[in-house]
């Protein structure tokens, strides 16, 4: 199965046995976080259908000089930075259409560039807003909001280091 159909699936089975009751489920929905979402993949689409991803990726190869660990930092660093000011699910719905050009424009394989995307979406250490357990804990930990900036700006760097230079060697570039 795939995700979607496993998790309709589970959804209803959840609902057909009692597991959880119709009302609960629709106030579990995060709207705004779906709404993001849907845009996102609209707006990802819209640059892949404009062709907009590919000229902005050829400067992007243009810039690393073709060098596909650059090309990769540096997809990390511009999908973490979106991070940290959306979502982070919109971040990743909205850079894997770059990512996806950017290896088919070095002619490369194209999943330690999905890697980088994933990780660097999962890693919105740096602000309360790139990540909804920051935003959670804000309050009620008294954290100010340099207080993410002073400790989640190197851990974004550690796991972009570990990122960029683990992914090529798991799934190589060639």
């Amino acid at each position: 199965l795939s995700m979607l159909k496993g998790s309709a699936l589970a959804a209803a089975l959840m609902l057909a046995f009692g597991c959880v009751s119709g009302n609960s489920a629709r106030r579990s929905i995060d709207w705004p976080v779906l709404l993001a979402i849907a845009a996102s993949f609209g707006l990802g689409k819209a640059l892949e259908i404009t062709k907009a991803a590919d000229g902005i990726t050829s400067a992007l190869v243009e810039s690393t000089a073709g060098n596909p660990w650059i090309a990769l930092a540096m997809v990390y660093l511009v999908t973490v930075v979106v991070t940290e000011l959306i979502t982070n699910n919109a971040a990743a719905a909205l850079m894997f259409p770059f990512a996806i050009s950017t290896s088919t424009n070095l002619g490369v394989n194209y999943m330690p560039f999905v890697i980088a995307v994933m990780m660097a979406a999962s890693a919105g250490f740096a602000t309360p807003i790139g990540y909804q357990t920051n935003l959670m804990v804000m309050g009620p930990g008294g954290y100010r909001f340099s207080d993410y900036v002073k400790i989640g700006v190197p851990l974004d760097i550690l796991i972009g280091v570990i990122t960029v230079a683990i992914a090529p060697f798991v799934w190589p570039f060639h």
